[in-house]
């Protein structure tokens, strides 16, 4: 175990458990509407609508539940990342750290980090949800509505809205923490 292990927070795994939850639930309903599909499914969706097809098969039908394990995979990745990190406020004094890693301040400012990130990968997988309500429609032609878009872009852009402000606090905490660390010299 190494120095400042004991202060790090442990993983949040009850805010992975919606990611979890989404992905069974697309799952199941991709299961229960596959034997009705048409034989030919949406495979890309547009500003103009439905344009391209596939032949309907497991990769096709669930290639959107496979891109969100994936995605659930590197939110979960990234958020763990954000908790072993050692933080601006973990460095010794002088100690130059790499200006490629973008560290959090402090341990709490990690915590939200991952929790936000870990919203967002939320927030991805009912914006998958919305498009696979198109995809996985049982009429061979399925219409597109106008709305589509703005049902897709919406889960993305709320879940945006906690990581800016989880970036935004840990500069500013971070912006305090070298001025306090430089008033103590």
């Amino acid at each position: 175990m190494g120095e400042g292990d004991e202060n790090r927070p442990g993983f949040p795994w009850v805010w992975l458990l919606p990611q979890l939850a989404v992905l069974a639930g697309l799952t199941v309903w991709g299961a229960a509407v596959y034997p009705s599909l048409p034989e030919r499914v949406p495979q890309h969706i547009g500003p103009g609508g439905i344009d391209a097809w596939a032949d309907k098969s497991v990769g096709a039908v669930f290639l959107p539940v496979l891109i969100y394990a994936g995605t659930i995979a590197v939110m979960a990745a990234t958020s763990a990342a954000a908790l072993r990190m050692r933080t601006e406020d973990e460095l010794a004094p002088g100690e130059r750290a790499s200006s490629l890693v973008n560290r959090p301040a402090t341990r709490a400012s990690a915590l939200r980090t991952a929790r936000a990130t870990l919203l967002l990968g939320f927030c991805i997988g009912l914006s998958i949800a919305v498009t696979c309500a198109v995809m996985w429609r049982t009429e061979p032609d399925p219409q597109v509505s106008a709305w589509l878009f703005a049902a897709v872009l919406a889960p993305l852009l709320l879940g945006l809205v906690p990581v800016l402000a989880a970036a935004v606090r840990d500069r500013r905490e971070s912006r305090e923490s070298r001025e306090s660390r430089e008033s103590r010299k």
